[in-house]
């Protein structure tokens, strides 16, 4: 039996030189993507103590987010998904 190519969702996408020196080099497929941010965030505890949804960047961080003061994980994805893969 034939395998099935990937999922437009499970395609390997290309990574942006900033998100590259947070989560590595790709390509690699939006899931692993989100996987190795969300690592990232907990390692470097940048979640917002008060409500958890928002992700206070670090330097490295904030040039994936064009330097906003905080992020929710809603809006994180969203700018991954439109700016930093291709």
């Amino acid at each position: 039996m034939a395998k099935k190519p990937p999922t437009k969702f499970m395609q390997p996408m290309k990574i942006s030189e900033d998100l590259a020196e947070v989560i590595g080099r790709g390509p690699m497929p939006r899931t692993e993507v989100t996987k190795k941010i969300w690592a990232y965030i907990k390692s470097k505890k940048l979640q917002n103590p008060k409500n958890r949804r928002n992700i206070v960047p670090d330097d490295k961080l904030a040039k994936v987010f064009g330097s906003k003061k905080q992020v929710s994980m809603f809006e994180m994805t969203k700018i991954i998904n439109q700016k930093h893969l291709s």
